[in-house]
């Protein structure tokens, strides 16, 4: 049944030999790995609203900083797409800032910047999922829905998992359209509300000092330390960026060249979408609310209540909820590198059925939904949580290439030390400003979490180190000789026993005994009396336990036996019913399932199921 259901909604397994045909063009690339850059246009000029006009300061001042932030926001952009450029060309297996940061700098610093994505990733699904429901219940028809912001961000992580995990190629082709629909659509608003403000007659929005969330319209104040933080706050426009780096080997061949194409096309369309936006925002004045967003306060003023509008509102909640696909795909390869170094568990290295790494998109998708129900699914509440993990990698990545030019010393490093320098210290700036402004609205939570998760890797690795170390075998080493004893738990005296004693035989122990465990002296003396009337050739050894716990009375005996049977390595022989039909097994005592899962954790115990069969006759 529960294969059923995978098949049905995952789909059929995919080959090994398939996966060179899973790899993506460019087309469907820049919509898989952009989604998350891209999708920032539609909140990150809001943020910057949301710092710069409330408080002490005004709505006239804060929409007369955006062009300025965006422009500096623009700036960093290019430095950051001209630095992840060439290390796509120097590190094409992926890992991004982590591979670069443990090559060139250090252990610690490629656990910092891993930690750093991985935190940055599950934000980014919940950032994205987030603003993706706030889009749908700015939309007038689905305003009454703004009271169930949680489960509706839940069903969205829910599909977008379910779509992750058939596959790269195939969630690509399914979240392409809704990608382009977007840059489409809000080109058409930049073109046309740009177009009324600078040749025409150019509408506002119509401001409603009810819906607005600050006190003042005009006046007030704005000083240095509102103007960094609402910097901060658009930064996260940048978020996203690294994904390609992280995910080269997704690309179709040559991997570099179409990866590096990809990132530069994502950093045009994405600085040209935001500064169009903040500039489009300067002359509108859109004010930021709770109620709407300034997206669609700018489309309602532009489009008007008409379809324009609604494919407008439509495609920014899928961008935005599908921008949560650019970490589907980058957490789960990072994950796996992170996993194959030793530092995750190794379960998170393997390829599922459909070739996708699937206990990461697990493991992303409950971080998410965690954090999407911890903070009531707001995104302006997630938002402060986002930048640090991003800017952190992004530092940590631009140092580590400086290194990386100064060691390798190939044509033109000296240029490329003095971009990633400069790119070095200003996402260090930018770290602290965040870090420093929006440290008490939450931005110490990754600066706690993520040497949290370091010290998370760093366990991890050293127990895998102890086991390996365990497991080392020495040059004259060989297996110390021991003798075998079977154990075979007995119930009833029926086929499913007798077959367990005879496969018991077989192994030819040393020792060999039956156990049964019983309730009171009356199932003891039916037990012995059925053995003897079997004329069993095996000693059987009853267990009185008045509580009825069978599990915890057999994990005694093996104690005593282990005192009684010295140097003897023991096998415990569970005889179990096997039925047809997955239901009726609910039918049926699961001990043996309790049991065996006691043992496992039991040195020098071996367990062998000796499955005895029944088959409904209808």
């Amino acid at each position: 049944m529960l294969g059923v259901l995978k098949r049905l909604f995952v789909g059929r397994p995919l080959a090994t030999t398939q996966m060179e045909e899973q790899r993506l063009p460019k087309t469907i690339a820049l919509a898989v790995f952009s989604s998350d850059a891209l999708s920032s246009t539609a909140y990150a000029t809001e943020e910057i609203l949301f710092v710069t006009a409330l408080g002490a300061s005004s709505l006239a001042l804060g929409l007369s900083k955006l062009v300025p932030i965006a422009v500096v926001v623009c700036i960093l952009l290019a430095i950051v797409i001209a630095s992840y450029r060439q290390v796509i060309f120097a590190y094409p297996n992926g890992g991004g800032a982590y591979v670069v940061s443990r090559e060139n700098i250090g252990e610690y610093a490629g656990l910092v910047a891993g930690a750093s994505l991985m935190v940055d990733y599950v934000l980014t699904v919940a950032v994205s999922i987030s603003a993706g429901v706030a889009a749908i219940i700015s939309i007038p028809a689905f305003s009454g829905l703004a009271d169930q912001r949680v489960p509706l961000g839940l069903a969205l992580i829910v599909a977008i998992t379910v779509a992750n995990m058939r596959g790269v190629k195939e969630s690509g082709r399914i979240f392409a359209i809704p990608t382009y629909v977007y840059m489409f659509i809000l080109a058409a608003l930049l073109v046309i509300g740009l177009g009324q403000a600078f040749f025409g007659d150019p509408s506002h929005v119509p401001f409603d000092a009810r819906a607005f969330d600050g006190s003042l319209s005009s006046g007030g104040s704005l000083g240095i330390f509102l103007l960094l933080k609402g910097f901060s706050s658009g930064a996260v426009a940048l978020t996203g960026v690294e994904a390609i780096s992280n995910g080269v080997p997704a690309f179709r061949r040559p991997e570099s060249k179409n990866a590096a194409a990809t990132l530069v096309w994502m950093g045009v369309l994405l600085g040209t979408l935001f500064f169009g936006i903040s500039v489009l925002a300067h002359h509108l004045k859109p004010y930021p609310s709770h109620d709407r967003t300034v997206m669609a306060q700018m489309g309602l003023a532009v489009f008007g209540n008409g379809p324009a509008f609604v494919v407008l509102q439509f495609a920014t909640a899928a961008i935005l909820t599908l921008a949560a696909n650019t970490a589907y795909n980058g957490f789960p390869s990072l994950s796996s590198i992170v996993a194959k170094d030793g530092y995750l568990p190794r379960q998170l290295s393997h390829r599922g059925d459909r070739l996708v790494f699937s206990n990461g998109i697990i493991v992303l998708a409950a971080a998410a939904g965690g954090l999407l129900v911890a903070f009531n699914g707001l995104t302006n509440a997630l938002i402060p949580l986002y930048a640090v993990g991003v800017f952190t990698s992004f530092t940590l990545s631009q140092w580590g290439m400086v290194r990386h030019h100064r060691r390798l010393r190939h044509p033109g490093w000296q240029r490329n030390v003095v971009l990633n320098s400069v790119g070095a210290v200003a996402t260090l700036i930018v770290l602290l400003i965040v870090a420093i402004t929006k440290f008490t609205s939450g931005a110490w939570v990754p600066i706690v979490v993520i040497p949290l998760i370091v010290l998370l890797f760093k366990g991890i690795r050293s127990h895998y180190d102890a086991v390996a170390r365990d497991l080392r075998v020495p040059p004259e080493w060989k297996p110390p000789r021991r003798r075998h004893g079977v154990v075979v738990l007995v119930h009833d005296v029926d086929a499913g026993v007798l077959d367990a004693l005879a496969y018991a035989r077989s192994t030819a122990p040393d020792q060999l005994v039956a156990l049964s465990v019983v309730a009171d002296a009356q199932d003891a003396e039916q037990a012995e009396k059925a053995w003897q009337q079997r004329e069993i050739d095996a000693p059987l050894e009853i267990l009185r336990s008045a509580s009825g716990d069978s599990t915890t009375a057999t994990l005694r005996y093996l104690d005593e036996l282990e005192r009684r049977w010295p140097n003897t390595r023991v096998t415990v022989v569970i005889p179990e019913l096997y039925v047809e039909h997955w239901w009726q097994q609910l039918l049926h005592n699961q001990s043996a399932l309790v049991l065996k899962g006691r043992l496992l954790f039991r040195a020098d115990t071996a367990v062998t199921s000796i499955p005895y069969g029944f088959v409904d006759a209808d």
